[in-house]
Protein backbone atom coordinates (compact mmCIF):
# COMPACT_ATOMS: atom_id res chain seq x y z
CA UNK A 1 0.00 0.00 0.00
CA UNK A 2 2.84 2.44 0.73
CA UNK A 3 3.79 2.53 -2.95
CA UNK A 4 0.19 3.12 -4.03
CA UNK A 5 -0.64 6.60 -5.32
CA UNK A 6 -2.21 9.57 -3.58
CA UNK A 7 -5.50 10.25 -5.34
CA UNK A 8 -6.58 13.85 -5.93
CA UNK A 9 -9.78 15.07 -7.57
CA UNK A 10 -11.35 18.40 -8.41
CA UNK A 11 -14.09 19.76 -10.64
CA UNK A 12 -11.34 20.65 -13.11
CA UNK A 13 -7.84 22.14 -13.23
CA UNK A 14 -8.14 24.11 -9.97
CA UNK A 15 -7.03 21.26 -7.74
CA UNK A 16 -3.67 21.27 -9.51
CA UNK A 17 -2.81 24.17 -7.18
CA UNK A 18 -3.21 21.67 -4.31
CA UNK A 19 -1.56 18.82 -6.20
CA UNK A 20 1.58 20.94 -6.79
CA UNK A 21 1.91 21.58 -3.04
CA UNK A 22 1.54 17.85 -2.35
CA UNK A 23 4.24 16.71 -4.78
CA UNK A 24 6.54 19.45 -3.49
CA UNK A 25 6.17 18.36 0.14
CA UNK A 26 6.07 14.61 -0.62
CA UNK A 27 8.59 14.04 -3.45
CA UNK A 28 8.58 10.23 -3.09
CA UNK A 29 4.83 9.81 -3.57
CA UNK A 30 3.11 8.60 -6.71
CA UNK A 31 -0.07 10.50 -7.54
CA UNK A 32 -3.20 10.27 -9.67
CA UNK A 33 -5.05 13.49 -10.41
CA UNK A 34 -8.58 13.54 -11.77
CA UNK A 35 -9.97 16.68 -13.44
CA UNK A 36 -13.74 16.42 -13.83
CA UNK A 37 -13.77 19.40 -16.19
CA UNK A 38 -16.78 18.10 -18.10
CA UNK A 39 -18.93 18.84 -15.04
CA UNK A 40 -17.26 22.08 -13.94
CA UNK A 41 -18.12 24.20 -12.11
CA UNK A 42 -19.49 22.32 -9.09
CA UNK A 43 -20.37 25.59 -7.35
CA UNK A 44 -23.68 25.96 -9.20
CA UNK A 45 -24.87 22.38 -8.57
CA UNK A 46 -27.12 20.97 -5.86
CA UNK A 47 -25.78 19.06 -2.87
CA UNK A 48 -27.23 15.85 -4.31
CA UNK A 49 -25.41 16.38 -7.63
CA UNK A 50 -22.12 17.21 -5.89
CA UNK A 51 -22.28 14.03 -3.79
CA UNK A 52 -23.01 11.93 -6.89
CA UNK A 53 -20.04 13.42 -8.76
CA UNK A 54 -17.77 13.01 -5.73
CA UNK A 55 -18.78 9.33 -5.46
CA UNK A 56 -17.95 8.79 -9.12
CA UNK A 57 -14.55 10.51 -8.75
CA UNK A 58 -13.73 8.58 -5.58
CA UNK A 59 -14.53 5.22 -7.16
CA UNK A 60 -12.42 6.06 -10.20
CA UNK A 61 -9.41 6.80 -7.97
CA UNK A 62 -9.98 3.74 -5.78
CA UNK A 63 -10.06 1.54 -8.89
CA UNK A 64 -6.64 3.01 -9.73
CA UNK A 65 -5.33 1.94 -6.30
CA UNK A 66 -5.40 5.26 -4.42
CA UNK A 67 -4.32 4.81 -0.77
CA UNK A 68 -5.67 8.20 0.29
CA UNK A 69 -7.91 10.71 -1.48
CA UNK A 70 -7.55 14.47 -1.42
CA UNK A 71 -10.80 16.27 -2.25
CA UNK A 72 -9.09 19.29 -3.81
CA UNK A 73 -12.34 21.18 -4.31
CA UNK A 74 -13.90 23.46 -1.71
CA UNK A 75 -17.44 22.83 -2.95
CA UNK A 76 -17.03 19.04 -2.96
CA UNK A 77 -15.46 19.14 0.51
CA UNK A 78 -18.15 21.27 2.09
CA UNK A 79 -20.99 19.29 0.50
CA UNK A 80 -19.76 15.70 0.17
CA UNK A 81 -16.79 14.81 2.37
CA UNK A 82 -18.91 13.62 5.32
CA UNK A 83 -20.71 11.23 2.98
CA UNK A 84 -17.43 9.99 1.48
CA UNK A 85 -15.86 9.33 4.88
CA UNK A 86 -18.88 7.34 6.00
CA UNK A 87 -19.09 5.19 2.87
CA UNK A 88 -15.50 4.46 1.81
CA UNK A 89 -12.74 2.78 3.77
CA UNK A 90 -9.89 5.10 2.83
CA UNK A 91 -8.60 8.33 4.44
CA UNK A 92 -9.97 11.55 2.94
CA UNK A 93 -8.37 14.99 3.10
CA UNK A 94 -10.65 17.95 2.47
CA UNK A 95 -10.03 21.56 1.56
CA UNK A 96 -11.91 24.35 3.31
CA UNK A 97 -11.54 28.12 3.14
CA UNK A 98 -8.73 29.16 5.52
CA UNK A 99 -10.96 31.38 7.64
CA UNK A 100 -9.26 30.54 10.95
CA UNK A 101 -5.75 31.88 10.20
CA UNK A 102 -7.24 34.95 8.50
CA UNK A 103 -9.51 35.70 11.46
CA UNK A 104 -6.71 35.22 14.00
CA UNK A 105 -4.32 37.50 12.10
CA UNK A 106 -6.80 40.23 11.15
CA UNK A 107 -6.22 43.68 12.65
CA UNK A 108 -9.45 45.20 11.32
CA UNK A 109 -11.57 42.17 12.28
CA UNK A 110 -12.81 42.17 8.73
CA UNK A 111 -11.76 39.47 6.28
CA UNK A 112 -12.98 38.83 2.75
CA UNK A 113 -13.65 35.47 1.14
CA UNK A 114 -13.88 34.89 -2.58
CA UNK A 115 -15.58 31.55 -3.23
CA UNK A 116 -18.20 29.72 -5.26
CA UNK A 117 -21.89 29.79 -4.44
CA UNK A 118 -21.78 26.08 -3.54
CA UNK A 119 -19.13 26.66 -0.88
CA UNK A 120 -20.65 29.79 0.63
CA UNK A 121 -24.13 28.23 0.83
CA UNK A 122 -22.97 24.97 2.45
CA UNK A 123 -23.72 24.03 6.06
CA UNK A 124 -20.06 23.27 6.72
CA UNK A 125 -19.09 26.80 5.71
CA UNK A 126 -21.89 28.30 7.81
CA UNK A 127 -20.76 26.29 10.86
CA UNK A 128 -17.18 27.46 10.35
CA UNK A 129 -18.21 31.13 10.11
CA UNK A 130 -20.18 30.92 13.35
CA UNK A 131 -16.99 30.03 15.26
CA UNK A 132 -15.56 33.47 14.55
CA UNK A 133 -18.37 35.72 15.74
CA UNK A 134 -16.03 38.63 16.53
CA UNK A 135 -14.78 38.78 12.95
CA UNK A 136 -16.87 40.18 10.12
CA UNK A 137 -16.58 37.84 7.15
CA UNK A 138 -17.41 39.55 3.88
CA UNK A 139 -18.52 36.99 1.31
CA UNK A 140 -18.15 37.39 -2.44
CA UNK A 141 -19.31 34.81 -4.99
CA UNK A 142 -16.82 34.56 -7.85
CA UNK A 143 -19.44 33.65 -10.42
CA UNK A 144 -17.97 33.07 -13.87
CA UNK A 145 -14.32 32.79 -12.83
CA UNK A 146 -14.07 29.00 -12.82
CA UNK A 147 -15.42 28.49 -16.37
CA UNK A 148 -12.94 31.06 -17.70
CA UNK A 149 -10.02 29.37 -15.91
CA UNK A 150 -11.22 25.98 -17.17
CA UNK A 151 -11.23 27.39 -20.70
CA UNK A 152 -7.65 28.61 -20.29
CA UNK A 153 -8.78 32.25 -20.51
CA UNK A 154 -6.48 33.54 -17.76
CA UNK A 155 -5.51 36.57 -19.83
CA UNK A 156 -8.97 37.41 -21.12
CA UNK A 157 -10.56 40.84 -20.73
CA UNK A 158 -13.72 39.16 -19.41
CA UNK A 159 -11.84 37.55 -16.53
CA UNK A 160 -10.06 40.81 -15.70
CA UNK A 161 -13.35 42.70 -15.54
CA UNK A 162 -15.05 40.11 -13.35
CA UNK A 163 -12.10 39.93 -10.96
CA UNK A 164 -11.91 43.72 -10.69
CA UNK A 165 -15.63 43.91 -9.92
CA UNK A 166 -15.54 41.24 -7.21
CA UNK A 167 -12.39 42.54 -5.53
CA UNK A 168 -13.70 46.14 -5.59
CA UNK A 169 -16.73 44.93 -3.63
CA UNK A 170 -14.43 43.41 -0.99
CA UNK A 171 -12.02 46.35 -0.84
CA UNK A 172 -14.87 48.70 0.02
CA UNK A 173 -15.39 46.75 3.28
CA UNK A 174 -11.93 47.56 4.76
CA UNK A 175 -10.75 43.94 4.80
CA UNK A 176 -7.12 43.20 5.63
CA UNK A 177 -7.10 39.50 4.63
CA UNK A 178 -8.48 37.84 1.51
CA UNK A 179 -9.28 34.13 1.73
CA UNK A 180 -9.37 32.24 -1.56
CA UNK A 181 -12.21 29.76 -1.13
CA UNK A 182 -11.82 27.86 -4.40
CA UNK A 183 -8.85 25.79 -5.53
CA UNK A 184 -9.01 27.46 -8.96
CA UNK A 185 -8.37 30.92 -7.56
CA UNK A 186 -4.66 30.57 -6.62
CA UNK A 187 -3.95 30.69 -10.36
CA UNK A 188 -5.31 34.26 -10.25
CA UNK A 189 -3.00 35.45 -7.45
CA UNK A 190 -0.71 37.56 -9.72
CA UNK A 191 -3.76 39.43 -11.03
CA UNK A 192 -5.29 39.72 -7.56
CA UNK A 193 -2.10 41.28 -6.17
CA UNK A 194 -2.13 43.94 -8.87
CA UNK A 195 -5.66 44.93 -7.88
CA UNK A 196 -5.46 44.78 -4.07
CA UNK A 197 -1.84 45.78 -3.50
CA UNK A 198 0.37 44.71 -0.61
CA UNK A 199 -1.72 45.82 2.35
CA UNK A 200 -4.13 42.89 2.13
CA UNK A 201 -2.78 39.41 2.80
CA UNK A 202 -3.92 36.60 0.51
CA UNK A 203 -4.52 33.22 2.12
CA UNK A 204 -5.21 29.90 0.41
CA UNK A 205 -5.26 26.34 1.70
CA UNK A 206 -2.67 24.61 -0.51
CA UNK A 207 0.25 24.24 1.90
CA UNK A 208 -2.03 23.33 4.81
CA UNK A 209 -3.69 20.57 2.77
CA UNK A 210 -0.28 19.15 1.78
CA UNK A 211 0.84 19.13 5.43
CA UNK A 212 -2.37 17.41 6.52
CA UNK A 213 -1.94 14.82 3.77
CA UNK A 214 1.56 14.03 5.04
CA UNK A 215 0.30 13.85 8.63
CA UNK A 216 -2.48 11.38 7.79
CA UNK A 217 -0.11 9.23 5.70
CA UNK A 218 2.32 9.08 8.63
CA UNK A 219 -0.49 8.33 11.08
CA UNK A 220 -1.68 5.41 8.94
CA UNK A 221 1.85 4.17 8.15
CA UNK A 222 1.29 4.85 4.44
CA UNK A 223 4.22 7.16 3.62
CA UNK A 224 6.23 6.00 0.60
CA UNK A 225 9.84 5.97 1.77
CA UNK A 226 11.35 4.63 -1.47
CA UNK A 227 13.90 6.96 -3.05
CA UNK A 228 12.72 6.24 -6.59
CA UNK A 229 11.33 8.67 -9.14
CA UNK A 230 7.55 8.86 -8.61
CA UNK A 231 4.94 8.61 -11.35
CA UNK A 232 2.20 11.19 -11.75
CA UNK A 233 -0.87 10.29 -13.81
CA UNK A 234 -3.15 13.22 -14.66
CA UNK A 235 -6.59 12.44 -16.09
CA UNK A 236 -9.14 14.80 -17.64
CA UNK A 237 -12.55 14.05 -19.15
CA UNK A 238 -12.47 17.13 -21.36
CA UNK A 239 -9.37 18.80 -22.82
CA UNK A 240 -6.35 17.09 -21.32
CA UNK A 241 -3.90 19.40 -23.11
CA UNK A 242 -5.24 22.28 -20.99
CA UNK A 243 -3.61 20.70 -17.94
CA UNK A 244 -0.19 21.54 -19.40
CA UNK A 245 -0.81 25.23 -18.67
CA UNK A 246 -1.05 24.57 -14.93
CA UNK A 247 1.67 22.00 -14.16
CA UNK A 248 5.47 22.02 -13.89
CA UNK A 249 7.51 20.62 -16.76
CA UNK A 250 8.51 17.28 -15.26
CA UNK A 251 9.47 14.11 -17.19
CA UNK A 252 7.51 11.79 -14.88
CA UNK A 253 4.06 13.23 -15.64
CA UNK A 254 1.65 11.40 -17.95
CA UNK A 255 -1.52 13.11 -19.23
CA UNK A 256 -4.51 10.95 -20.15
CA UNK A 257 -7.88 11.90 -21.54
CA UNK A 258 -10.63 9.57 -20.40
CA UNK A 259 -14.41 9.68 -20.52
CA UNK A 260 -15.70 9.08 -17.01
Amino acid sequence: MKNNPIGVFDSGVGGLSIWKEIISLLPNENTIYLADSKNAPYGQKSKHEIIALSKKNTEFLLNKGAKIIVVACNTATTNAIDYLRKNYNVPFIGIEPAIKPAALQSKTNKIGILATKGTLNSQLFTDKVLRFGNTEIVEQIGEGLVPLIEAGQLESKELDLLLQKYLDNLLQKNIDHLVLGCSHYPFLVPKIKIIIGNKIKIIDSGEAVARQTKHILQKNDLLNLRKTTPNHLLYSNKNVSLLKNFIPDLPNITLKEKDF
